[in-house]
């Protein structure tokens, strides 16, 4: 089978789409069939030791939101060129932007089937882009008109599903979730997490790992962090990514006077060091309302370590309260108490995160087998159609 994935978020990864766009690549690949990424690239390095292809285009930074590469594609011959060259048997898009509109384009094209998996809260960002509701609510009709473009709709959870919905889209969408990589933890790592981040002291760590934005919710680790200080409960809070509000969170951290027990760490490449920072977690606390299925809890369990999020989001869904993780309300108040009942019996705590590691991280070979069975299904459609 021939796969092409569209996603405007890709190398290097600095969210979850990025990351789970490289999975179905390089998983796909690994299972014998040929996998290219069709993504905006702003400068790469060595491809070498990646098992698929990849068909780049020109691209520059997003101003107001330099993390990302804006494609150019018209204005790349090359890239039109080598994607000519290509015979997709099926299409799949991850973004509803300027590669989700190529791969529509290519699919309609050469007249095979095309997937649009939606990842996204997209009327939080073009809100946050914009702040307007009106331009956030024009945005998002942008999207539903883009996924009715496209012949299946797939979505990462029933939380994600929903909120497609909300924003207008009324046709079936299929819940195809994300897995992991699931790793062999080398005891060696937690160490050197700790070292490499000159964490000194023995205080119970709370990891978060995501972008420095505050549609993670990140305020609210703050404000629940305030609390235990105030209260006189030891700490760590390590912060583990990059983002647009980077220097504001470093600024609430001082206006919340938990300097001292606060680590900005910065994006983390080294594999070793991330999971050797959630080894390193006592818990991880993760209050986003905007991620759909997001990795980040799936990677935590895979450590052992027990995630806190909030009740009735996309991240709650794996998470089965006081069993195999932690939930709270949307508040600083109720997330602080979980916290200081999950430190006051860590014992309790690491048992929660043994049954996380046992019932929530699936491997991405087990998704994929779904996934290529969907694809062959939908191939074979198209042909009868």
């Amino acid at each position: 089978m021939k796969i092409g994935q569209f996603s405007d978020s890709f190398l290097p990864i600095i969210d979850g789409v990025g990351r789970v766009v490289y999975n179905y690549c390089e998983t796909i690949a690994n299972m014998g069939h040929e996998c290219t990424a069709v993504v905006p690239l702003d400068k790469f390095g060595y491809r070498g030791r990646f098992p698929f292809e990849i068909i780049d285009y020109y691209a520059k930074k997003v101003p107001i939101m330099s993390q990302y590469d804006a494609g150019l594609p018209p204005f790349d011959l090359h890239y039109k060129a080598r994607l000519d060259m290509t015979d997709f048997d099926i299409v799949h898009v991850h973004t509803p932007f300027i590669a989700g509109y190529e791969g529509i384009k290519y699919a309609k094209d050469r007249k095979i089937p095309i997937v649009g998996t939606f990842h996204s809260k997209y009327y939080d960002d073009f809100l946050q882009m914009t702040g307007s509701k009106t331009m956030a609510s024009i945005g998002t009709d942008v999207v539903v008109s883009f996924y009715n473009k496209c012949d299946e709709v797939w979505a990462v959870s029933n939380n994600s599903a929903d909120t497609l919905r909300s924003y207008g889209y009324s046709g079936p969408i299929h819940v195809i979730p994300n897995g992991m990589k699931i790793k062999e933890i080398d005891p060696t790592w937690k160490l050197e997490a700790k070292k490499h981040f000159h964490i000194d002291n023995d205080y119970p760590c709370l990891l978060f790992v995501g972008q420095m934005n505050f549609k993670k919710n990140i305020e609210r680790i703050l404000e629940a962090c305030a609390l235990l200080k105030k209260n006189n409960i030891d700490f760590n809070l390590l912060l583990a990514g990059k983002g647009p509000h980077e220097k504001d969170i470093k600024d609430k951290i001082k206006e919340f006077n938990i300097e001292d027990n606060s680590y900005i760490l910065g994006h983390i490449l080294k594999e070793e060091l991330l999971y050797g920072l959630y080894s390193l977690a006592d818990l991880f606390v993760f209050p986003s309302l905007y991620d759909n299925a997001p990795m980040v809890v799936r990677e935590a369990a895979n450590a052992s370590t027990a995630s806190i999020v909030i009740k009735g989001s996309s991240s709650a869904e794996i998470i089965d309260d006081g069993i195999n993780g932690f939930c709270c309300e949307d508040d600083a108040n109720d997330l602080y108490e979980v916290i200081k009942n999950a430190l006051a019996d860590l014992d309790s705590t690491r048992a929660i995160g043994i049954q996380a590691k046992e019932t929530i991280p699936v491997d991405w070979n087990e998704i994929m087998e779904s996934v290529i069975e969907r694809y062959q299904y939908l191939i074979d459609k198209y042909k009868k159609d």
